[in-house]
């Protein structure tokens, strides 16, 4: 068979019709989307809601959110960015932020409904899934939202999904995809105590303690942070153990006086007494002869 050439016409480009906006901007997978917001026709009003994990190079995201008849709507956040305000310091990017920020926002979702669920305090690394109470509340359930991001083995994605798991969030989930899985012909095992090492970041820490020994200026180098921080590879694991209690104390911590919000700090604590100079909107109506003033000596300087 022969070369055959596509002539776009004019009756194809009638019937020509752009892809979604977000589509082309290759932000939305609206075919994953649309199996997660559809919801039964007969269940008016009952929307389903999306766990939503975003990761940034700065920071990491996660969202309650479910779809309206024109837009989304976010019920509740958390960013890794506010963990400070709960002990983490440093290194809010990784396996163990993610953990600690999706457990973060677990606590705010129950806490703002009233849920009595309060997850597994104790860490194991195992798999959790919150059981319904038959006679009160049922958990608050949520499906996965990852986006465009790659479902690898041992991904942050899934570091937050655990937080908010442990946390007292329905989320349906496996195992398969948390740190410390291998495959196996007959299917994949998991060890636990790898993933448990993960969330309270005890893969920072093996990899501080290496790098100490073998080149002391490149750790001073990459991990000058935490060296400015005062944060030593054995204080990781405690660090992160305190944050998940200090979560669970309490998920609405405000901002501090001197917090700016991500990552920057002011000089001088914020004490809400500030004034600022007032702008004047509408300009102030002058007369008629302000007016012939003003052009006269326009003229006049046109005339230098």
């Amino acid at each position: 068979m022969g070369f055959i050439k596509v002539v776009k016409n004019t009756a194809y480009f009638k019937r020509y019709q752009v892809k979604f906006k977000r589509r082309r901007q290759a932000k939305t997978d609206y075919h994953a989307r649309r199996r997660l917001i559809i919801q039964d026709k007969n269940k008016y009003k009952t929307p389903k809601y999306r766990f939503c994990v975003r990761v940034t190079n700065r920071d990491i995201i996660c969202q309650i959110f479910s779809a309206d008849l024109t837009h989304d709507v976010c019920l509740l956040a958390a960013y890794s960015h506010e963990l400070p305000r709960y002990g983490i310091k440093v290194g809010l990017t990784n396996y163990a932020a993610a953990y600690a920020t999706g457990l973060l926002l677990a606590r705010r979702v129950n806490s703002k409904l009233g849920l009595d669920y309060e997850g597994t305090e104790e860490v194991t690394g195992e798999l959790y899934n919150v059981e319904a109470d038959p006679e009160g509340k049922a958990p608050f359930r949520a499906l996965m939202d990852v986006g465009l991001r790659r479902t690898t083995t041992g991904a942050r994605i899934f570091g937050a999904l655990k937080g908010a798991c442990d946390g007292g969030l329905d989320i349906p989930h496996t195992d398969r995809r948390f740190p410390g899985t291998e495959d196996t012909p007959t299917g994949f095992t998991n060890d636990a105590e790898v993933h448990k090492k993960y969330i309270f970041g005890g893969h920072v820490q093996e990899y501080m303690e290496s790098l100490a020994d073998d080149d002391e200026e490149a750790y001073q180098k990459q991990f000058a942070r935490y060296v400015a921080a005062g944060v030593a590879p054995d204080d990781i694991a405690g660090m992160y153990e305190e944050a998940h209690k200090a979560i669970r104390a309490d998920p609405f911590v405000k901002r501090g006086a001197s917090e700016m919000g991500y990552f920057k700090t002011r000089d001088t604590p914020k004490t809400g007494k500030e004034e600022y100079p007032k702008k004047q909107w509408q300009q102030v109506k002058i007369s008629k002869k302000q007016r012939a003033g003003r052009v006269r000596q326009k003229l006049a300087n046109l005339l230098k």
